[in-house]
């Protein structure tokens, strides 16, 4: 059994820690401060991109030696039409930066809370998690978490191709607020 630590408390961390828990492991819901402690063996930084820096600063130490997963599109959300780290880069990037001792994933941001809760996309296409990375066992246990969940979950790389999956959280994001597509929509993987 896993313990994975969410830290915030939004509809993206109620999605992830019901899956956790529908897969029989444990489930720790952790403010953002830095009063709780973070016990679990993953982390998951539920929270806004503009959070991450403060959270960070003030559990760095806590984050040692943890898997760490970034679910977060660094998009500009006054205009909503770009990311806000440089285009050789992504917010997963930073993180591992900034976490040198910590295993960062870059993973969830390509869902929408609603499509993890229903475990489908678009209330047909089992919902797909991408997990980038550089550390493969640290890979395996989040996909083992996300697979003992009920959903599909796949491999997408070295944790480089967290810039792609923040072009396409990006694109998600618009075209949901546009209206385009509905928060029930999204990506669907069909091998």
């Amino acid at each position: 059994m896993t313990t994975v630590s969410i830290i915030g408390n939004g509809n993206m961390g109620t999605a992830i820690g019901g899956i956790v828990a529908a897969g029989g492991n444990t489930v720790e819901y952790v403010g953002r401060d830095a009063v709780e402690q973070v016990t679990g063996d993953i982390v998951i930084l539920a929270v806004p991109y503009p959070s991450v820096a403060t959270i960070v600063e003030a559990r760095r130490e806590q984050l040692a030696g943890k898997v760490v997963v970034d679910i977060t599109n660094p998009l500009d959300f006054a205009t909503f039409d770009s990311l806000v780290v440089p285009a050789d880069s992504s917010a997963a990037a930073e993180l591992a930066a900034a976490l040198p001792d910590s295993r960062v994933l870059k993973a969830f941001n390509t869902n929408f809370a609603a499509t993890l809760a229903a475990k489908t996309v678009g209330g047909a296409q089992p919902t797909t998690v991408l997990v980038a990375g550089d550390d493969d066992l640290a890979k395996r246990a989040l996909l083992d978490v996300v697979r003992a969940g009920g959903l599909n979950a796949v491999d997408a790389g070295s944790l480089a191709r967290a810039r792609e999956l923040e072009s396409v959280g990006f694109l998600q994001l618009t075209l949901a607020v546009q209206e385009k597509v509905g928060w029930n929509a999204g990506v669907a993987l069909v091998a």
